[in-house]
């Protein structure tokens, strides 16, 4: 009887590539290279405080104690870096529109993310920065989020 050779065995196959994580990771450290740390800008690691210059105190105190009502929310979890940056972009647009004063934005804790890291926590504070509509903003409070979450102020400064 004839039997054929055995073919060689194959390579294995390679790896697959996350190209849409790399490119997250690259928009990540992009944004932090270009930075935009203001005076009032204060990152103690783990919570986001903002005031925007010129402004008082008590803004800020009020916020955190809600006094002042949310009107509306942002999800952003299961959103990319450029999606969540056009989401939060539309949102504030939106806001603006409906005359809102107090918004939440939920980026999450990072519970789903590789390595268990709040990509967006980080960036969602620095565009909020470059927003004129964005008073401030800070933390929201457990129930409505804690660390994963963000209370914004919004208005126009007068001039």
């Amino acid at each position: 009887m004839f039997s054929a050779p055995e073919p060689p065995p194959r390579a294995p196959a390679p790896e697959p590539e996350a190209h849409q994580a790399t490119a997250d990771e690259l928009a990540v450290l992009a944004d932090l290279a270009r930075g935009n740390k203001e005076e009032n800008d204060w990152w103690t690691g783990d919570e986001w405080v903002y005031l925007r210059p010129g402004l008082p105190e008590r803004l800020l105190r009020d916020l955190r104690r809600g006094k002042i009502r949310v009107q509306a929310d942002l999800d952003l979890h299961g959103l990319r870096v450029d999606e969540a940056r056009a989401a939060v972009a539309e949102f504030l647009a939106e806001s603006r529109r409906q005359r809102w004063t107090c918004v939440r934005i939920v980026h999450g804790k990072g519970y789903g993310s590789p390595g268990q890291v709040p990509v967006l926590k980080r960036l969602v504070g620095h565009w909020l920065q470059r927003h004129r509509e964005v008073l401030a903003f800070l933390q929201a409070g457990p129930a409505e989020g804690g660390s994963g979450a963000l209370r914004v102020l919004l208005g126009e400064l007068r001039r």
